[in-house]
């Protein structure tokens, strides 16, 4: 393929053999569309035109129904209808893929769907991270800090269970009695916080499914800022995958753009931040300046909001300000007691005609998350963010990171892991020193290490991130920013704001039980009874 001789080209002139030393991302096409994917395409763009469902078969069933169907793939996709490629389904197994990938271009748009082995739940062995090909000085400073890291989060893990242990029977304390039953899931919230030490660079494995125009459009841009090598070699073996059983579905891809051609590139260049530089901390200084005592803060909203929202049910039932005051029509959309969907597991705002009017209520945040928490963040794909080029934040000599509460609470753990980031930004310097690529070297950045961004979205969207965020089992950090949006919202607009609870709480106000839906992971807190100003939690 064309990309993989652009990539083989730019490692020989690098004097290469390949890129990493680590195994390369290996990509496993299990279930999709199979050989009907471009016929279905061509099928789906004929059936808009015609009396009948044109089928597959139909467009492939002689020569003349063949040379219509390559005239019709040509125009379409050169019109911009891609539509017709969107059918076209590909399930993916992922392995070797690193976090920092994982975060920077599987996840940072909204067209695709992953479930991937958790950080949270699933300990990280030694050795699982990737390795950059580097001249061997260089490479033995790169090996060193992941041994390190990887020693820091195993000891973190023995630091932090005491703590764990003690909070957790003090919301429990009957399960005192039979303590060695809770033994692996106490562990298990310990290395949930020690991951904060291990790099970005660590790998993880996932299914990832996307459409046909996904996949394409991936192919167009897999050569930008974080990690384009890593994500060229990813997306080339995506489409070989599907190539290898439909070998004209990407008859007429287009070439990856070249990174210097990539928006953020150009934009860089003409600010002169193509590396990783001390003007960053400038900016650094700036947002924070601006954020307070905040982790997430309210910059932005619509004003009328609630009238807008209101309106919009009043819209929906045909019914008139006499007929149906503002807060009358709030109550019946917000309200667990009047609106029974939001009692439901099954998320059904999208669907229905009058939560739908929710979309008219819209709210902007600044924010400040670790890496790690910022990848959950990132999977409410409809409450997007202007997160950044990484090297465009990276301060040499400036240690950057979310330290967790859990963490501060334990002197031992704290200063074990003030040590592991020192070592981390020394050993990103000195990499960067050598001439090794900020691509590279910033694959050893820690989970702990603070992304600065916007995030928007309206409040159908926004509640049902809030709703699962401000459960107790939800990550601390995540639960925290939510916590913090939700207060700020009641604040200026409390029609709205009221009802935004966990779904314990949206639980028992529409009369279900049990009220925690969680089963076996209950958190141990009554939460129902509480409201926000009262929500405080350790693990």
């Amino acid at each position: 393929m064309r990309l993989y001789a652009r990539l083989k080209a730019l490692r020989i002139r690098a004097g290469m053999n390949a890129p990493f030393s680590s195994p390369p991302p290996k990509v496993t096409l299990v279930k999709g569309f199979g050989s009907d994917a471009y016929d279905n395409a061509i099928a789906t763009a004929r059936t808009c035109y015609n009396s009948r469902i044109i089928t597959a078969e139909d467009v492939r069933k002689d020569d003349k129904a063949k040379a219509l169907r390559d005239r019709i793939a040509q125009e379409t996709y050169e019109a911009g209808h891609h539509t017709t490629i969107q059918h076209a389904t590909f399930q993916f197994t992922l392995e070797n893929v690193s976090r920092q990938a994982i975060w920077s271009f599987l996840h940072s748009h909204p067209f695709y769907n992953s479930e991937q082995v958790s950080q949270r739940y699933v300990e990280v062995k030694p050795g699982n991270v990737v390795l950059p090909n580097l001249p061997e000085a260089q490479a033995r400073v790169y090996r060193a800090t992941v041994e390190r890291s990887m020693g820091a989060y195993q000891s973190l893990i023995q630091l932090l269970l005491p703590k764990v242990t003690e909070e957790f029977f003090r919301i429990f304390p009957a399960r005192a009695k039979s303590a060695d039953k809770w033994v692996l899931g106490l562990k298990k919230k310990a290395q949930e916080v020690a991951r904060y030490v291990l790099p970005v660079g660590t790998f993880a494995h996932l299914y990832h499914t996307v459409s046909g125009l996904t996949l394409h459009r991936y192919h167009r841009l897999c050569q930008q800022m974080d990690v384009p090598t890593e994500t060229t070699l990813m997306v080339q073996a995506m489409v070989n995958e599907v190539s290898r059983v439909d070998p004209l579905f990407f008859k007429r891809i287009e070439d990856p753009l070249p990174m210097d051609e990539t928006l953020e590139f150009k934009a860089l260049a003409q600010l002169g931040r193509l590396k990783a530089s001390h003007d960053a901390k400038a900016y650094v200084k700036e947002f924070d300046e601006g954020m307070g005592k905040y982790c997430s803060k309210l910059v932005d909203y619509k004003v009328n909001g609630p009238q807008s929202v209101a309106q919009g049910v009043r819209d929906v039932l045909g019914a008139t300000r006499a007929q149906l005051s503002d807060e009358a029509a709030l109550n019946r959309v917000l309200s667990p007691k009047e609106n029974p969907y939001f009692g439901e597991s099954l998320v059904l705002t999208t669907l229905s005609k009058l939560t739908r009017a929710l979309s008219h209520a819209h709210y902007t945040f600044q924010k400040k998350l670790s890496h790690t928490a910022d990848s959950q963040d990132q999977r409410h794909r409809m409450t997007p963010a202007s997160r950044p080029v990484l090297h465009a934040h990276f301060v040499p000599g400036m240690v950057d990171v979310i330290v967790p509460d859990l963490v501060q609470a334990v002197p031992e753990a704290l200063e074990l892991f003030n040590a592991t980031m020192n070592a981390q930004w020394v050993a990103m310097e000195q990499l960067l020193d050598g001439g090794v690529a900020e691509e590279m070297a910033l694959y050893l950045l820690p989970n702990a290490f603070a992304l600065r961004f916007l995030e928007s979205g309206d409040l159908m969207h926004l509640h049902h991130k809030w709703v699962h965020r401000l459960c107790y089992t939800a990550q601390e950090e995540i639960w925290r920013a939510s916590l913090e949006e939700t207060t700020q919202v009641r604040q200026v607009h409390p029609l709205l704001g009221k009802y935004i609870a966990p779904p314990c709480t949206l639980r028992k106000d529409a009369g279900i039980t049990p009220f925690c839906p969680e089963g076996p992971r209950f958190c141990g807190v009554p939460v129902w009874k509480m409201d926000l100003p009262q929500f405080r939690r350790l693990i």
